[in-house]
Protein backbone atom coordinates (compact mmCIF):
# COMPACT_ATOMS: atom_id res chain seq x y z
CA UNK A 1 0.00 0.00 0.00
CA UNK A 2 1.75 3.41 -1.29
CA UNK A 3 1.93 5.76 1.94
CA UNK A 4 -0.30 9.04 2.22
CA UNK A 5 0.09 12.14 1.94
CA UNK A 6 -2.49 15.29 2.38
CA UNK A 7 -1.66 19.03 1.42
CA UNK A 8 -3.66 22.04 1.26
CA UNK A 9 -3.19 25.74 0.10
CA UNK A 10 -5.44 28.31 2.65
CA UNK A 11 -8.75 28.38 0.94
CA UNK A 12 -8.87 32.16 -0.39
CA UNK A 13 -10.92 34.56 0.36
CA UNK A 14 -13.22 35.72 -2.22
CA UNK A 15 -13.49 39.34 -1.87
CA UNK A 16 -11.33 39.78 -4.88
CA UNK A 17 -9.63 38.57 -7.95
CA UNK A 18 -6.62 35.99 -7.56
CA UNK A 19 -3.23 38.02 -7.79
CA UNK A 20 0.61 36.68 -7.39
CA UNK A 21 0.82 35.64 -3.50
CA UNK A 22 -2.35 33.26 -4.24
CA UNK A 23 -0.44 31.70 -7.24
CA UNK A 24 2.68 31.44 -4.81
CA UNK A 25 0.92 29.85 -2.37
CA UNK A 26 -0.84 27.61 -4.88
CA UNK A 27 2.52 26.50 -7.10
CA UNK A 28 4.44 25.53 -3.65
CA UNK A 29 1.71 22.65 -2.58
CA UNK A 30 1.32 22.01 -6.30
CA UNK A 31 5.07 21.02 -6.73
CA UNK A 32 5.30 19.02 -3.27
CA UNK A 33 2.07 17.32 -4.49
CA UNK A 34 3.68 16.44 -7.53
CA UNK A 35 7.02 15.37 -5.81
CA UNK A 36 5.41 13.02 -3.93
CA UNK A 37 3.62 11.40 -6.28
CA UNK A 38 6.91 10.94 -8.04
CA UNK A 39 7.91 9.55 -5.03
CA UNK A 40 5.44 6.55 -5.06
CA UNK A 41 2.51 8.47 -2.82
CA UNK A 42 -0.83 8.38 -2.77
CA UNK A 43 -1.72 12.45 -2.72
CA UNK A 44 -4.54 14.41 -1.89
CA UNK A 45 -4.14 17.85 -3.02
CA UNK A 46 -6.65 20.66 -1.75
CA UNK A 47 -7.52 24.53 -2.35
CA UNK A 48 -10.38 26.46 -2.55
CA UNK A 49 -12.25 29.38 -1.42
CA UNK A 50 -13.42 30.80 1.81
CA UNK A 51 -17.30 32.27 1.07
CA UNK A 52 -18.75 33.96 4.49
CA UNK A 53 -17.99 36.45 6.44
CA UNK A 54 -18.72 40.28 6.74
CA UNK A 55 -16.11 41.26 3.95
CA UNK A 56 -18.15 39.09 1.58
CA UNK A 57 -21.61 40.01 2.55
CA UNK A 58 -20.60 43.83 2.25
CA UNK A 59 -18.71 43.58 -1.06
CA UNK A 60 -22.13 41.65 -2.63
CA UNK A 61 -23.84 44.41 -0.96
CA UNK A 62 -21.94 47.23 -2.75
CA UNK A 63 -21.98 45.02 -6.02
CA UNK A 64 -25.90 44.63 -5.44
CA UNK A 65 -26.10 41.11 -5.96
CA UNK A 66 -27.13 38.37 -3.30
CA UNK A 67 -24.00 37.01 -1.11
CA UNK A 68 -24.40 33.38 -3.04
CA UNK A 69 -24.13 34.96 -6.38
CA UNK A 70 -21.52 37.14 -5.50
CA UNK A 71 -19.44 34.45 -4.52
CA UNK A 72 -20.23 32.28 -7.21
CA UNK A 73 -18.80 34.62 -9.76
CA UNK A 74 -15.74 35.52 -7.93
CA UNK A 75 -15.08 31.94 -6.69
CA UNK A 76 -14.80 30.45 -10.35
CA UNK A 77 -11.13 33.31 -10.66
CA UNK A 78 -9.56 30.87 -8.34
CA UNK A 79 -10.63 27.97 -9.69
CA UNK A 80 -9.88 29.15 -13.04
CA UNK A 81 -6.01 30.27 -11.90
CA UNK A 82 -5.26 26.59 -10.78
CA UNK A 83 -5.83 25.62 -14.31
CA UNK A 84 -3.58 28.54 -15.66
CA UNK A 85 -0.80 27.92 -13.42
CA UNK A 86 -0.92 24.13 -14.15
CA UNK A 87 -2.69 22.92 -10.64
CA UNK A 88 -2.71 19.14 -10.25
CA UNK A 89 -5.64 19.70 -6.90
CA UNK A 90 -7.58 16.21 -6.48
CA UNK A 91 -10.41 18.60 -4.47
CA UNK A 92 -11.85 22.29 -4.80
CA UNK A 93 -13.63 23.14 -1.94
CA UNK A 94 -16.07 25.99 -1.80
CA UNK A 95 -17.82 26.77 2.02
CA UNK A 96 -20.78 27.53 0.92
CA UNK A 97 -20.85 23.99 -0.55
CA UNK A 98 -23.77 21.65 1.66
CA UNK A 99 -20.99 19.04 2.29
CA UNK A 100 -19.17 22.07 4.34
CA UNK A 101 -22.06 22.53 6.02
CA UNK A 102 -22.77 20.29 7.77
CA UNK A 103 -19.00 19.55 8.87
CA UNK A 104 -19.13 22.75 10.28
CA UNK A 105 -21.56 21.96 12.12
CA UNK A 106 -20.85 18.94 13.05
CA UNK A 107 -18.11 19.68 14.48
CA UNK A 108 -19.30 22.76 17.13
CA UNK A 109 -21.50 19.91 18.30
CA UNK A 110 -18.51 17.99 19.24
CA UNK A 111 -17.12 21.20 20.67
CA UNK A 112 -20.34 21.61 23.16
CA UNK A 113 -20.88 18.52 23.70
CA UNK A 114 -17.29 18.24 25.16
CA UNK A 115 -18.18 21.79 26.86
CA UNK A 116 -15.65 23.52 24.98
CA UNK A 117 -18.26 26.14 23.45
CA UNK A 118 -20.37 28.38 26.40
CA UNK A 119 -22.43 31.36 25.33
CA UNK A 120 -21.57 35.12 26.87
CA UNK A 121 -21.07 38.53 25.30
CA UNK A 122 -18.32 40.29 23.41
CA UNK A 123 -16.89 43.76 24.07
CA UNK A 124 -14.13 44.46 21.80
CA UNK A 125 -11.90 45.66 18.52
CA UNK A 126 -12.68 43.61 15.62
CA UNK A 127 -11.05 44.18 12.38
CA UNK A 128 -13.85 43.80 9.27
CA UNK A 129 -11.34 43.09 6.93
CA UNK A 130 -9.14 40.97 8.59
CA UNK A 131 -12.43 38.60 9.86
CA UNK A 132 -10.14 39.18 13.65
CA UNK A 133 -10.31 40.28 16.97
CA UNK A 134 -7.62 42.36 18.29
CA UNK A 135 -6.64 43.10 22.16
CA UNK A 136 -6.00 46.94 22.81
CA UNK A 137 -1.85 46.45 23.11
CA UNK A 138 -2.12 45.00 19.45
CA UNK A 139 -3.36 48.46 18.51
CA UNK A 140 -1.51 51.68 17.21
CA UNK A 141 -3.33 55.15 16.36
CA UNK A 142 -2.89 56.91 13.19
CA UNK A 143 -2.72 60.69 12.97
CA UNK A 144 -6.24 61.10 11.57
CA UNK A 145 -7.24 59.04 15.10
CA UNK A 146 -8.11 56.07 13.39
CA UNK A 147 -7.21 52.63 15.18
CA UNK A 148 -5.68 49.94 13.52
CA UNK A 149 -4.39 46.35 13.44
CA UNK A 150 -0.96 45.11 13.27
CA UNK A 151 -2.12 44.55 9.63
CA UNK A 152 -3.06 48.06 8.89
CA UNK A 153 -6.86 47.23 8.80
CA UNK A 154 -9.03 49.62 10.49
CA UNK A 155 -10.61 48.25 13.73
CA UNK A 156 -14.25 49.32 15.32
CA UNK A 157 -15.30 48.60 18.89
CA UNK A 158 -18.06 45.72 18.59
CA UNK A 159 -21.06 44.91 21.37
CA UNK A 160 -22.86 41.41 21.08
CA UNK A 161 -24.20 38.17 22.38
CA UNK A 162 -21.61 35.54 21.06
CA UNK A 163 -20.73 32.33 21.58
CA UNK A 164 -16.94 31.52 23.31
CA UNK A 165 -14.38 28.96 22.35
CA UNK A 166 -12.97 28.07 25.69
CA UNK A 167 -9.25 28.77 24.27
CA UNK A 168 -8.00 29.94 27.76
CA UNK A 169 -8.03 26.09 28.45
CA UNK A 170 -5.53 25.28 26.24
CA UNK A 171 -2.48 27.79 26.51
CA UNK A 172 -0.68 24.02 28.36
CA UNK A 173 -2.00 21.85 26.30
CA UNK A 174 -0.60 23.82 23.35
CA UNK A 175 2.63 24.76 24.70
CA UNK A 176 3.30 20.58 25.49
CA UNK A 177 1.98 19.77 21.81
CA UNK A 178 4.72 22.26 20.48
CA UNK A 179 7.12 20.75 22.13
CA UNK A 180 6.51 17.20 21.69
CA UNK A 181 6.08 17.92 17.96
CA UNK A 182 8.73 20.62 17.17
CA UNK A 183 8.41 20.68 13.72
CA UNK A 184 4.77 21.02 13.58
CA UNK A 185 5.11 24.95 12.71
CA UNK A 186 7.71 26.19 10.28
CA UNK A 187 10.03 28.29 9.93
CA UNK A 188 11.92 28.42 13.26
CA UNK A 189 11.66 32.32 13.31
CA UNK A 190 7.44 31.63 12.83
CA UNK A 191 7.52 28.78 15.09
CA UNK A 192 9.18 31.39 17.73
CA UNK A 193 6.58 34.03 17.60
CA UNK A 194 3.71 31.19 18.12
CA UNK A 195 4.91 29.99 21.13
CA UNK A 196 5.71 34.08 22.10
CA UNK A 197 2.04 34.57 21.69
CA UNK A 198 0.78 31.64 23.34
CA UNK A 199 3.33 32.23 26.60
CA UNK A 200 1.77 35.11 26.74
CA UNK A 201 -1.75 33.92 27.79
CA UNK A 202 -4.64 33.16 25.93
CA UNK A 203 -8.40 34.45 25.80
CA UNK A 204 -11.62 32.35 25.54
CA UNK A 205 -12.22 33.33 21.52
CA UNK A 206 -15.62 34.84 20.40
CA UNK A 207 -16.45 31.93 17.32
CA UNK A 208 -19.84 33.65 16.57
CA UNK A 209 -21.77 36.84 15.32
CA UNK A 210 -25.18 38.17 15.14
CA UNK A 211 -24.54 41.72 13.93
CA UNK A 212 -24.40 39.67 10.11
CA UNK A 213 -26.19 36.60 8.28
CA UNK A 214 -23.72 35.41 6.02
CA UNK A 215 -22.07 32.53 7.61
CA UNK A 216 -23.02 28.96 8.73
CA UNK A 217 -25.84 29.11 11.52
CA UNK A 218 -24.91 28.06 14.70
CA UNK A 219 -26.73 24.67 15.40
CA UNK A 220 -29.86 24.97 17.69
CA UNK A 221 -29.51 28.77 17.48
CA UNK A 222 -30.34 30.43 14.33
CA UNK A 223 -29.58 34.07 15.57
CA UNK A 224 -25.76 33.23 15.06
CA UNK A 225 -24.03 32.35 12.31
CA UNK A 226 -20.12 30.34 13.08
CA UNK A 227 -16.95 32.97 13.16
CA UNK A 228 -15.84 32.88 9.67
CA UNK A 229 -12.34 31.20 10.76
CA UNK A 230 -14.06 28.43 12.60
CA UNK A 231 -16.14 27.99 9.17
CA UNK A 232 -12.50 28.41 7.18
CA UNK A 233 -10.25 26.35 8.98
CA UNK A 234 -13.07 23.39 9.11
CA UNK A 235 -12.71 22.71 5.29
CA UNK A 236 -9.37 21.22 5.51
CA UNK A 237 -11.32 17.89 7.65
CA UNK A 238 -14.56 18.73 5.23
CA UNK A 239 -12.63 17.63 2.45
CA UNK A 240 -11.48 14.55 3.61
CA UNK A 241 -15.09 13.31 4.10
CA UNK A 242 -15.67 14.93 8.25
CA UNK A 243 -17.73 13.35 9.82
CA UNK A 244 -18.17 10.31 8.03
CA UNK A 245 -15.08 8.12 9.51
CA UNK A 246 -16.17 5.89 7.02
CA UNK A 247 -15.31 7.96 4.17
CA UNK A 248 -12.73 7.07 1.15
CA UNK A 249 -10.57 10.37 1.77
CA UNK A 250 -10.28 10.03 6.20
CA UNK A 251 -7.60 7.44 5.76
CA UNK A 252 -5.70 10.93 4.47
CA UNK A 253 -6.19 13.31 8.06
CA UNK A 254 -4.29 14.53 9.91
CA UNK A 255 -3.12 16.71 6.70
CA UNK A 256 0.69 16.08 6.80
CA UNK A 257 0.95 19.84 5.15
CA UNK A 258 -0.85 22.81 5.88
CA UNK A 259 0.64 25.96 3.62
CA UNK A 260 -0.01 28.92 4.81
CA UNK A 261 0.91 33.43 4.39
CA UNK A 262 2.46 34.73 7.49
CA UNK A 263 -0.63 36.71 8.09
CA UNK A 264 -3.06 33.52 8.66
CA UNK A 265 -0.61 31.66 11.16
CA UNK A 266 -1.93 32.31 14.52
CA UNK A 267 -5.39 31.05 13.37
CA UNK A 268 -3.58 27.92 11.84
CA UNK A 269 -0.95 27.12 14.74
CA UNK A 270 -3.28 27.99 17.60
CA UNK A 271 -6.93 28.48 16.78
CA UNK A 272 -7.04 25.22 14.85
CA UNK A 273 -5.62 22.60 16.58
CA UNK A 274 -6.94 23.92 19.73
CA UNK A 275 -10.44 23.39 18.17
CA UNK A 276 -9.55 19.86 16.90
CA UNK A 277 -7.95 18.50 20.07
CA UNK A 278 -11.04 19.62 21.90
CA UNK A 279 -13.48 17.94 19.30
CA UNK A 280 -11.31 14.52 19.94
CA UNK A 281 -9.48 15.18 16.41
CA UNK A 282 -5.84 14.58 15.61
CA UNK A 283 -4.05 18.13 14.33
CA UNK A 284 -2.31 18.47 11.21
CA UNK A 285 1.60 17.02 11.47
CA UNK A 286 2.49 20.72 9.84
CA UNK A 287 2.05 24.39 9.43
CA UNK A 288 4.54 25.96 7.05
CA UNK A 289 4.12 29.76 6.78
CA UNK A 290 5.66 31.75 3.74
CA UNK A 291 6.35 35.06 3.34
CA UNK A 292 4.97 37.83 0.74
CA UNK A 293 5.79 38.95 -2.52
CA UNK A 294 6.41 42.51 -2.17
CA UNK A 295 6.60 45.03 -5.10
CA UNK A 296 9.89 47.33 -4.68
CA UNK A 297 9.32 46.86 -0.33
CA UNK A 298 5.32 46.79 -0.69
CA UNK A 299 2.64 44.64 -0.06
CA UNK A 300 0.19 44.18 -2.83
CA UNK A 301 -2.78 46.01 -2.71
CA UNK A 302 -5.70 46.99 -5.34
CA UNK A 303 -5.38 50.70 -3.64
CA UNK A 304 -1.42 51.19 -4.26
CA UNK A 305 -2.21 49.67 -8.14
CA UNK A 306 0.63 47.16 -7.73
CA UNK A 307 -0.87 44.04 -8.25
CA UNK A 308 0.61 41.68 -10.19
CA UNK A 309 -1.95 39.07 -11.93
CA UNK A 310 -0.39 35.52 -12.88
CA UNK A 311 -1.82 35.08 -15.86
CA UNK A 312 -0.59 38.30 -17.00
CA UNK A 313 3.24 37.06 -16.16
CA UNK A 314 2.22 33.05 -18.06
CA UNK A 315 0.63 34.63 -20.94
CA UNK A 316 4.05 37.06 -21.43
CA UNK A 317 6.80 34.81 -19.83
CA UNK A 318 5.49 31.56 -20.12
CA UNK A 319 4.32 29.19 -17.03
CA UNK A 320 7.23 27.42 -16.18
CA UNK A 321 9.27 29.97 -16.03
CA UNK A 322 7.28 31.66 -13.86
CA UNK A 323 6.64 28.39 -11.67
CA UNK A 324 10.24 28.09 -11.64
CA UNK A 325 11.05 31.85 -10.93
CA UNK A 326 8.90 32.29 -7.86
CA UNK A 327 10.27 29.26 -5.53
CA UNK A 328 13.85 30.18 -7.19
CA UNK A 329 14.26 33.73 -6.53
CA UNK A 330 13.95 33.95 -2.48
CA UNK A 331 14.59 31.10 0.18
CA UNK A 332 11.38 30.23 1.21
CA UNK A 333 9.61 31.68 4.10
CA UNK A 334 11.27 34.59 3.35
CA UNK A 335 9.69 37.76 1.75
CA UNK A 336 10.81 38.32 -1.62
CA UNK A 337 10.43 41.52 -3.96
CA UNK A 338 9.25 40.68 -7.08
CA UNK A 339 11.19 41.91 -10.54
CA UNK A 340 10.59 41.42 -13.94
CA UNK A 341 13.74 41.83 -14.51
CA UNK A 342 14.59 39.67 -12.16
CA UNK A 343 12.56 36.64 -13.94
CA UNK A 344 14.39 37.44 -17.25
CA UNK A 345 17.47 36.85 -15.36
CA UNK A 346 16.94 33.76 -14.57
CA UNK A 347 14.79 32.64 -17.70
CA UNK A 348 18.07 33.06 -19.80
CA UNK A 349 20.71 32.48 -17.01
CA UNK A 350 19.49 29.54 -15.91
CA UNK A 351 16.77 28.15 -18.00
CA UNK A 352 17.90 28.72 -21.57
CA UNK A 353 21.88 28.85 -20.94
CA UNK A 354 22.60 26.38 -18.40
CA UNK A 355 19.78 23.81 -18.92
CA UNK A 356 18.09 24.64 -22.13
CA UNK A 357 21.74 24.85 -23.63
CA UNK A 358 22.86 21.24 -21.92
CA UNK A 359 19.97 19.42 -23.52
CA UNK A 360 20.00 21.23 -27.10
CA UNK A 361 23.64 20.48 -27.15
CA UNK A 362 23.58 16.97 -25.96
CA UNK A 363 20.42 16.24 -27.63
CA UNK A 364 21.77 17.34 -31.34
CA UNK A 365 25.19 15.64 -30.95
CA UNK A 366 23.10 12.44 -30.61
CA UNK A 367 20.45 12.99 -33.31
CA UNK A 368 23.81 13.91 -35.49
CA UNK A 369 26.51 11.05 -34.31
CA UNK A 370 24.39 7.98 -32.50
CA UNK A 371 21.62 7.86 -35.66
CA UNK A 372 19.15 9.33 -33.08
CA UNK A 373 19.54 6.23 -30.96
CA UNK A 374 20.97 5.85 -27.23
CA UNK A 375 24.41 4.74 -27.34
CA UNK A 376 25.39 1.52 -24.64
CA UNK A 377 27.18 3.00 -21.71
CA UNK A 378 30.89 2.03 -22.13
CA UNK A 379 33.80 1.63 -19.83
CA UNK A 380 33.31 4.21 -16.93
CA UNK A 381 36.51 7.24 -16.14
CA UNK A 382 36.41 9.14 -13.20
CA UNK A 383 34.74 11.76 -14.77
CA UNK A 384 31.76 9.65 -15.78
CA UNK A 385 31.23 8.33 -12.54
CA UNK A 386 31.82 11.61 -10.66
CA UNK A 387 28.64 13.12 -12.83
CA UNK A 388 26.43 10.05 -12.52
CA UNK A 389 26.31 9.67 -9.21
CA UNK A 390 25.56 13.40 -8.64
CA UNK A 391 22.64 12.75 -10.78
CA UNK A 392 21.43 9.74 -9.00
CA UNK A 393 22.11 11.33 -5.55
CA UNK A 394 19.48 14.28 -6.45
CA UNK A 395 16.17 11.86 -5.38
CA UNK A 396 17.76 11.85 -2.22
CA UNK A 397 19.21 15.06 -1.83
CA UNK A 398 15.31 16.62 -3.07
CA UNK A 399 13.64 14.74 -1.09
CA UNK A 400 14.75 15.81 2.34
CA UNK A 401 15.11 19.12 1.41
CA UNK A 402 11.49 19.37 -0.11
CA UNK A 403 10.38 17.82 3.08
CA UNK A 404 11.69 20.74 5.12
CA UNK A 405 9.68 22.89 2.03
CA UNK A 406 13.57 24.52 1.34
CA UNK A 407 12.68 25.06 -2.73
CA UNK A 408 15.21 27.12 -3.40
CA UNK A 409 17.70 24.46 -1.83
CA UNK A 410 16.46 21.91 -3.85
CA UNK A 411 16.57 23.40 -7.35
CA UNK A 412 19.91 24.59 -5.93
CA UNK A 413 21.29 20.80 -5.87
CA UNK A 414 19.79 20.16 -9.35
CA UNK A 415 21.54 23.61 -10.69
CA UNK A 416 25.19 21.99 -9.43
CA UNK A 417 24.43 18.91 -11.05
CA UNK A 418 23.83 20.62 -14.41
CA UNK A 419 26.58 23.37 -14.29
CA UNK A 420 28.68 20.36 -13.54
CA UNK A 421 27.14 18.61 -17.10
CA UNK A 422 27.89 21.74 -19.15
CA UNK A 423 31.65 21.85 -17.87
CA UNK A 424 31.76 17.78 -18.55
CA UNK A 425 30.26 18.10 -21.72
CA UNK A 426 33.09 21.15 -22.53
CA UNK A 427 35.80 19.12 -21.30
CA UNK A 428 34.94 15.69 -22.54
CA UNK A 429 34.65 17.55 -26.31
CA UNK A 430 32.64 14.64 -27.86
CA UNK A 431 32.56 16.97 -30.96
CA UNK A 432 36.48 16.52 -31.16
CA UNK A 433 36.36 12.73 -30.44
CA UNK A 434 34.08 11.95 -33.33
CA UNK A 435 37.02 12.52 -35.42
CA UNK A 436 39.63 10.18 -32.75
CA UNK A 437 37.32 7.72 -30.41
CA UNK A 438 33.67 7.20 -31.64
CA UNK A 439 33.08 4.73 -28.61
CA UNK A 440 34.66 7.52 -26.51
CA UNK A 441 32.33 9.83 -28.19
CA UNK A 442 29.12 7.54 -27.43
CA UNK A 443 29.56 6.47 -24.12
CA UNK A 444 30.12 10.50 -23.39
CA UNK A 445 27.05 11.47 -24.84
CA UNK A 446 25.12 8.18 -22.74
CA UNK A 447 26.48 9.77 -19.62
CA UNK A 448 25.40 13.16 -20.96
CA UNK A 449 21.75 11.73 -21.66
CA UNK A 450 21.64 9.79 -18.43
CA UNK A 451 22.09 12.99 -16.61
CA UNK A 452 19.53 14.80 -18.31
CA UNK A 453 17.24 12.31 -17.76
CA UNK A 454 17.61 12.51 -13.92
CA UNK A 455 17.62 15.79 -13.96
CA UNK A 456 14.92 16.55 -15.69
CA UNK A 457 12.86 13.67 -13.62
CA UNK A 458 13.31 15.38 -10.72
CA UNK A 459 12.70 19.04 -12.08
CA UNK A 460 9.23 17.25 -13.28
CA UNK A 461 6.92 19.18 -10.19
CA UNK A 462 8.16 22.41 -10.96
CA UNK A 463 8.16 22.36 -14.54
CA UNK A 464 5.45 20.03 -15.94
CA UNK A 465 5.38 20.64 -19.18
CA UNK A 466 8.82 21.60 -20.04
CA UNK A 467 10.03 18.57 -18.46
CA UNK A 468 7.82 16.71 -19.87
CA UNK A 469 9.12 17.70 -23.47
CA UNK A 470 12.76 17.02 -22.06
CA UNK A 471 11.87 13.42 -21.52
CA UNK A 472 10.19 13.01 -24.79
CA UNK A 473 13.16 13.80 -26.63
CA UNK A 474 15.25 11.38 -24.59
CA UNK A 475 13.00 8.75 -25.20
CA UNK A 476 11.53 8.07 -21.63
CA UNK A 477 8.04 6.21 -21.86
CA UNK A 478 5.23 8.29 -20.00
CA UNK A 479 5.17 4.86 -17.58
CA UNK A 480 9.09 5.40 -16.55
CA UNK A 481 9.12 9.29 -14.76
CA UNK A 482 8.76 8.29 -11.24
CA UNK A 483 11.88 8.48 -8.91
CA UNK A 484 11.90 4.99 -8.88
CA UNK A 485 11.90 4.36 -12.08
CA UNK A 486 15.48 6.07 -12.50
CA UNK A 487 17.05 2.55 -10.95
CA UNK A 488 16.75 1.84 -14.23
CA UNK A 489 18.51 2.54 -17.15
CA UNK A 490 16.82 3.00 -20.47
CA UNK A 491 17.40 0.26 -23.26
CA UNK A 492 20.30 0.81 -25.64
CA UNK A 493 19.22 1.46 -29.46
CA UNK A 494 16.07 3.48 -27.40
CA UNK A 495 15.11 5.77 -30.11
CA UNK A 496 15.19 9.56 -29.71
CA UNK A 497 12.91 11.69 -31.63
CA UNK A 498 14.44 15.17 -33.44
CA UNK A 499 15.59 17.50 -30.78
CA UNK A 500 13.88 20.93 -30.15
CA UNK A 501 14.95 23.58 -27.92
CA UNK A 502 12.81 23.66 -24.65
CA UNK A 503 13.72 27.01 -23.44
CA UNK A 504 14.27 29.54 -25.96
CA UNK A 505 15.94 32.98 -24.28
CA UNK A 506 13.80 35.79 -23.89
CA UNK A 507 14.12 38.75 -25.88
CA UNK A 508 12.07 42.18 -24.15
CA UNK A 509 10.27 43.79 -26.97
CA UNK A 510 11.93 47.65 -27.78
CA UNK A 511 9.10 50.21 -27.13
Amino acid sequence: MKPKYYITTPIYYVNDQPHIGHAYTTIACDVLARWKRLDGFDVMFLTGTDEHGQKVEKAAADAGIPPQEFTDRVSVHFRDMTAAMGISNDDFIRTTEPRHVASCQELWRRLQANGAIYLGGYEGWYAVRDEAFYDEGELTTRPDGTRVAPTGAPVEWVVEPSYFFRLSAWQDKLLEFYESHPDFIAPATRRNEVLGFVKGGLKDLSISRTSFKWGIKVPGDDAHVMYVWLDALTNYITAAGFPDADAENWRFWPADLHMVGKDILRFHAVFWPAFLMAAGLAPPTRVFAHGWWLIEGEKMSKSLGNVVKPADLVEKYGLDPVRYFLLREVPFGNDGDFSRRALISRMNVELANDLGNLAQRSLSLLARNCEGRLPPRGPATEEDTAILAAAEALPGLLRGHLDRQAFGDALEEVWKVIRAGNFYIDQQAPWALRKTDTVRMAAVLRVLADVLRGVATVLQPFMPGSMGRMLDQLGVPDDARELAALASPLPDGTVLPTPQGVFPRFVEEAG
